[in-house]
C-alpha cells in the first residue's frame, strides 16, 4: 500500500481514464442547453479535499464492492465475471462457485451485498447478466453462502429474481441492490434497458425499483401486490416505484429513507427520494433531452410525477451511492456520497429531511464507479476501467 499525492494519482490513472471508454448512455456528451435548477457545482481540486487518496489494490473493470462484516476484507465484483475477496492483511483471492455472466456492453457481473444476517448465515446477494432466447439479455439476482478461508467459495447459489422481459441490447441493466435498515426487504434497481416505454409498463419490471422478501418472494404489503397480472407473469406485484431510467445507486439514509440516483438521457442525471407507488415519469418527463436532440418535457410540466430532489445538466453520469453517518471527515455526517463517471469525481450531498443540497464535488480526473463506507467510518472508492483501483480516502488530520 502507498500514499499517492494528487498529481501522481491523476498521472497514474490517466491511462485507465482514457482507455475505459463508457458504454452506451455512460458515454453521453454534456448537454448545455438546460441549466441545473439547483445551481452549478464546479469540481474542486483534490488538494482542497478533507482527505488524501491512498491506492490500495488493482482490479480489472471493478463494478461493486461490499465489506465483509467482522473482517478487514471486502468482496469486489469484476465486470467480466470474477468475484474477488480482497484482504487488508493478505492476498486478494478468487472466489469459486460464481455464476457464468453474459459480458458485453454495460453487462456482466454487477452488485454484491451481504445479508442482514450474514454473521449467522454467511449469506450474500449478487447480480449479473444472463442471456435469453433470440439474442436477448436480462439481469438476475441470486443468493449464496460465502465460505471463507484460503480457498473461498460460494455454496448453494440460486437465482431469486429475474428481469422481465429479457430484451435485445446490452445497456441499462442497473441491477443495484440494497436491504432496508430493518433487514426485512431487498430492494433491486431495474433499468428500462434503453427501451423507454417499459418504465411505465406495469406488466414489466423494467424501469422499476423492486421490493422483495430476502428469499425472493413478494411481500404481501407491496403497493401493487393485489394487481391482476396474468400477462406479466406476476411482476406487477414486485414493483415498489416506477418511471426510472438507469438506476446505478440505492441507499438508505440514517432515518430509513430510500434514495436512488440514475442516469438521465442527454443531461438530467438525478437523485430521487423513493416512496411506494411513486412514478418518476420517465420517459414522459425528464430534465434532460433525447440523444437525437428531441425535447423531453421537464418535470415541472407534469406535476403528477415525482420530481428529482437534485439533478445535473451537464451530466455527471452517476455511479455508486452510499449514506455517510460517520465523523471521520468534518461536516460529512448525514450526507449521500456519489461517484461520477463522465464527471470523473466524487460528489457529496447533505441530507436535510426530505431535501438534498449539493455540498462538495472533487475532481479525481478519472471515473469513479463505486463508493462504500467501512465500519471505521472511512470511505473507499472503486476507480473504473481495465486498470481499475481500490482507493481509500484517508482523513486529513
Amino acid at each position: 500500500m502507498k500514499n499517492l499525492p494528487h498529481l501522481a494519482l491523476i498521472a497514474a490513472l490517466a491511462v485507465a481514464a482514457c482507455t475505459a471508454a463508457p458504454a452506451s448512455s455512460e458515454a453521453a456528451p454534456a448537454d448545455t442547453a438546460k441549466l441545473d435548477a439547483s445551481g452549478a457545482q464546479p469540481a474542486a481540486p483534490l488538494a482542497d479535499a478533507p482527505f488524501t487518496v491512498q491506492e490500495i489494490a488493482s482490479f480489472d473493470e471493478p463494478w461493486a464492492m461490499t465489506f465483509v462484516p467482522g473482517t478487514r476484507a471486502a468482496l469486489i465484483t469484476e465486470k467480466a465475471g470474477k468475484l474477488k475477496l480482497w484482504q487488508e492483511s493478505g492476498p486478494t483471492l478468487d472466489v469459486a462457485g460464481v455464476p457464468t455472466v453474459a459480458y458485453g456492453g454495460q453487462g456482466g457481473f454487477g452488485d454484491v451485498i451481504v445479508a442482514p444476517d450474514f454473521a449467522a448465515t454467511g449469506t450474500i446477494y449478487l447480480s449479473w447478466i444472463e442471456p435469453g432466447e433470440g439474442g436477448t439479455y436480462g439481469a438476475v439476482v441470486g443468493m449464496a453462502k460465502l465460505v471463507q478461508g484460503a480457498a473461498p467459495r460460494l455454496e448453494g447459489l440460486r437465482t431469486i429474481w429475474t428481469q422481465s422481459p429479457k430484451v435485445s441490447g446490452r445497456g441499462h441493466y442497473s441491477h443495484r441492490l440494497a436491504f432496508s435498515p430493518d433487514g426485512k426487504y431487498l430492494f433491486i434497481g431495474s433499468g428500462e434497458r434503453q427501451k423507454f416505454d417499459p418504465a411505465q409498463d406495469m406488466k414489466a419490471n423494467l424501469g422499476k425499483i423492486v421490493r422483495l422478501n430476502p428469499d425472493g418472494s413478494v411481500p404481501a404489503d407491496n403497493p401493487f401486490a393485489g394487481a391482476k397480472d396474468s400477462e406479466g407473469g406476476g411482476v406487477t406485484a414486485q414493483i415498489w416505484s416506477l418511471g426510472h431510467r438507469n438506476i446505478l445507486g440505492l441507499a438508505f439514509d440514517g432515518t430509513g429513507k430510500l434514495w436512488n440516483q440514475e442516469m438521465g438521457p442527454k443531461g438530467g442525471d438525478e437523485v430521487n427520494l423513493v416512496a411506494a407507488k411513486a412514478n418518476f415519469g420517465y420517459p414522459i418527463v425528464s430534465n434532460g433531452d433525447h440523444y437525437d436532440g428531441k425535447d423531453i418535457p421537464d418535470h415541472p410540466t407534469r406535476p403528477e410525477f415525482a420530481a428529482p430532489k437534485l439533478w445535473w445538466n451537464p451530466s455527471v453520469s452517476p455511479a455508486g451511492l452510499v449514506w455517510y453517518g460517520g465523523d471521520a471527515y468534518p461536516g460529512w455526517k448525514n450526507s449521500l456520497l456519489m461517484g461520477a463517471l463522465s464527471g470523473e469525481g466524487l460528489i457529496r450531498m447533505a441530507v436535510d429531511g426530505d431535501k438534498l443540497h449539493k455540498s462538495d464535488r472533487w475532481d479525481f480526473g478519472t471515473r469513479i464507479r463505486e463508493v462504500e463506507v467501512r465500519g471505521d467510518g472511512t470511505v473507499w472508492l472503486l476507480i473504473d476501467g481495465a486498470d481499475g483501483k481500490l482507493v481509500k480516502l484517508v482523513p486529513k488530520k
